[in-house]
């Protein structure tokens, strides 16, 4: 529901904010219908990412003053609101010159991704990582930043009504393949890895089916990771994976990589700088977004949870 709520008095370590933009994740909806690894006491404002601005910072806050942009620094903001007043801690401070929707959107996907691509394999250019959920705002993500590292990907979707469409602008963020699903079966497979070497990582956020296929072709001693499971299915491994290949499989958690770098900054302040820089050449751009007015919530919550959206929802507040 949409409540007014009285704005909590400002404290010496907190921060007023009024908020400018915040999407709609997965994330987010798993958190309201009670799925999720974290749950906010209940009442609760939704929303775990987004940009504001501050209004007013309390008399011992000294990195943030008015007129700053600032984004969440960890889960459980509830940014979908107007203005909140929040603890400095839990704020990070963005370039005012990086685009709105960008800073909205950097939060959870971009750092994601990021990570994915830095932690698991010590990845050269002209080396491959392949991907289910390639439209997903982290697949997107994962896209731009292997491209503007050299590495190339090889990206898979859902077959859809509009799939020549979608190809068509995975393509142009820089993907080098898209394929669908049932192609990873095809003999023709084989004529993708002519030109691009089996990947080294496979990033999988489905489950199921899609990502025994796609465990095929990792290279031996590749990694898998697995940060989301769309389809609700579980991860089947044939043993021969395991025993012939090597493979090794790991979970990732933006959340949890948090906690466990709480105490160094240097590693999330390298990753926002690194994620900056790259919005800054134009490298890397917000996933395609729809901009909804707050009042308008029950419809844009709706869009985002319709199968096949390759649009991300972003409430205007």
């Amino acid at each position: 529901r949409l409540k007014d709520l009285e704005v909590a008095e400002l404290g010496d370590s907190d921060v007023h904010v009024k908020m400018l933009a915040a999407p709609i994740n997965p994330a987010d909806i798993n958190m309201i219908q009670g799925t999720y690894a974290i749950l906010s006491p209940l009442p609760a404002v939704g929303g775990n990412e987004g940009v504001g601005e501050v209004l007013e910072v309390g008399r011992r806050v000294a990195a943030l003053k008015p007129g700053d942009r600032v984004i969440s620094a960890g889960p459980g903001l509830g940014t979908w609101r107007t203005q909140g007043v929040f603890p400095e801690e839990n704020l990070l401070k963005v370039p005012s010159d990086i685009p709105l929707l960008c800073a909205a959107t950097l939060s959870v996907n971009p750092c994601t991704a990021y990570r994915m691509l830095a932690d698991f394999e010590t990845l050269a250019p002209g080396d491959s990582v392949i991907q289910n959920a390639a439209n997903s705002g982290v697949g997107q993500a994962v896209i731009q930043i292997a491209k503007a590292s050299g590495i190339k990907t090889i990206n898979v979707v859902r077959d859809r009504p509009d799939l020549p469409k979608l190809v068509e602008r995975l393509m142009a963020l820089g993907a080098d393949h898209v394929i669908t699903e049932e192609m990873l079966r095809k003999p023709e497979m084989k004529d993708i890895f002519k030109s691009v070497p089996k990947p080294r990582l496979a990033l999988n956020c489905v489950g199921g089916k899609s990502t025994t296929e796609m465990l095929r072709h990792l290279q031996p001693k590749g990694t898998m990771v697995t940060y989301g499971g769309m389809a609700k299915q579980p991860v089947m491994v044939p043993v021969s994976a395991f025993i012939f290949r090597d493979v090794r499989l790991r979970g990732f958690w933006m959340t949890q990589w948090r906690k466990d770098h709480a105490q160094d900054q240097e590693s999330l302040g390298s990753m926002m700088d690194a994620l900056c820089e790259l919005i800054r050449k134009g490298q890397l751009v917000a996933p395609a977004c729809t901009e909804v007015p707050l009042q308008d919530y029950r419809a844009a919550l709706e869009a985002a949870m319709k199968p096949f959206t390759s649009s991300k929802q972003i409430l205007l507040l």
